[in-house]
């Protein structure tokens, strides 16, 4: 018999994760039925949005994420063992599914690329800066694009396709380390957020014409003082606030009604499980070929070991990764 090692939700977060609010439990799966097959995880996820999600467990559920697994024994013809797949199966060892949600890597995955990558810049992160860009801001050549978190998983992605697409790119991250890393990555301007004299200085320097677009995901005090500074029919997507997630007390009041109305400013949120099907796949494909040919470039930070999954989540919120959070199991 298969022993699954599952993360659980204790206790709901309350600020900042700790320990406490994780339990590591142990459960004994049975044979297989006809036509389902046992999952082994070999690439886990942690990612931000998971802070949120948690709100709608209950305590005691396993925590929600995606993973690169193997199929370990197979009663499914579709999925013979050996089958590598992307699921939603959560903060888990072992799992037995019946087929449905198991998606299989693209038959033309290239060997040279490391399965971790179907979480990362060939997966979720990647899609979220390809449509949050491409489709909700509508990029066009020449235009000027504002990432912040410019160097996590989605962040990266984002800066080199607005350079893909001809765009002049600023992005802001919160070391050092991360900015050298972005200007590896062909960013024209990067700086330290948390140690220039002025925010709104340093984007006036960075781009004194303003920002046609704009990939939000730090919160509103960051754009308070960015959107004074979009150019007229500027085009902000969000998808995510992690400097909100932990916050105990109100959030700060967001911006001025008027800087939107008189810049004619369009916000669209947007969750990347809006595109699907054939448009889902030719986004992947496209990325795949763009790392293959090095034109994406891509930084994992891998912690080994599923007993630390916790902690690598808790890492990834402080941000102590540079790239795409990872654990090996």
């Amino acid at each position: 018999m298969v022993q699954a090692k599952s993360w659980t939700l204790k206790k709901h977060f309350e600020g900042f994760p700790t320990d406490s609010n994780f339990e590591l439990r142990t459960t004994e799966l049975p044979p297989l039925n006809n036509g389902e097959v046992l999952l082994e995880a070999l690439f886990l996820s942690v990612d931000p949005y998971m802070r949120v999600a948690a709100k709608k467990l209950k305590e005691g559920d396993s925590m929600m994420g995606e993973q690169v697994a193997r199929v370990v024994e197979s009663k499914n013809s579709a999925f013979p063992t050996g089958t590598i797949v992307v699921a939603l199966l959560g903060w888990t060892s072992h799992s037995i599914s019946d087929g449905n949600g198991l998606r299989k890597l693209p038959a033309e995955w290239p060997d040279k690329l490391p399965l971790s990558l179907a979480l990362g810049t060939v997966g979720m992160p990647g899609l979220t800066a390809y449509f949050g860009l491409l489709d909700i801001c509508g990029l066009k050549g020449g235009e000027t694009v504002l990432v912040n978190a410019a160097a996590g998983a989605v962040g990266s992605v984002v800066g080199q396709i607005a350079k893909l697409k001809g765009c002049k790119v600023v992005g802001t991250a919160g070391s050092d380390e991360k900015v050298a890393y972005l200007k590896k990555l062909g960013f024209d301007v990067a700086f330290n957020y948390k140690t220039v004299k002025s925010l709104e200085e340093a984007l006036r320097i960075a781009s004194p014409d303003g920002y046609d677009c704009y990939f939000y995901n730090v919160g509103r005090e960051f754009s308070n003082t960015v959107i004074p500074q979009m150019k007229t029919f500027g085009r902000i997507a969000i998808y995510g606030a992690i400097s909100q997630y932990n916050r105990t007390g109100s959030c700060p009041p967001g911006p001025s009604p008027e800087v939107i109305i008189y810049q004619q400013l369009c916000m669209e949120g947007f969750i990347v499980t809006r595109w699907q099907g054939e448009v889902r796949q030719k986004a992947l494909t496209e990325l795949m070929n763009w790392v293959s040919e090095g034109k994406i470039r891509y930084h994992e930070y891998i912690t080994e070991g599923f007993e630390k999954m916790p902690a690598a989540f808790m890492g990834m919120l402080k941000g102590d990764n540079l790239g795409k959070t990872i654990v090996k199991a």
